[in-house]
């Protein structure tokens, strides 16, 4: 076999190692980035949940027009999962 050749081959194949290895770099670059942001979103998420609840005590009974809607909504939940645990502690015989 030609000295050259198996030169040429091994070369060929180094190169192709680099690509895949910067590839695969690449990738997990990407998905640390990725992971990132879902970690900045959840915080914006929370903060936002927070910002509700905080409207909610303070404002929940009576609203400004625009969230009156959305707090009515979590009137009715809230009287609902009254509603629920009532009917769990009759079956437990509480």
């Amino acid at each position: 076999m030609d000295k050259s050749f198996v030169t040429r081959v091994g070369e060929t194949i180094s190169a192709k190692g680099k690509e895949v290895t910067d590839k695969a770099k690449e990738l997990a670059e990407i998905a640390n980035l990725r992971s990132q942001i879902n970690t900045c979103e959840e915080v914006v998420k929370k903060n936002y949940m927070e910002i509700g609840r905080r409207y909610y005590e303070q404002h929940g009974s009576e609203p400004d027009e625009l969230y009156e809607e959305q707090c009515r909504a979590v009137r009715n939940a809230q009287t609902g999962i009254a509603d629920l645990e009532e009917k769990i502690k009759e079956l437990k015989g509480i």
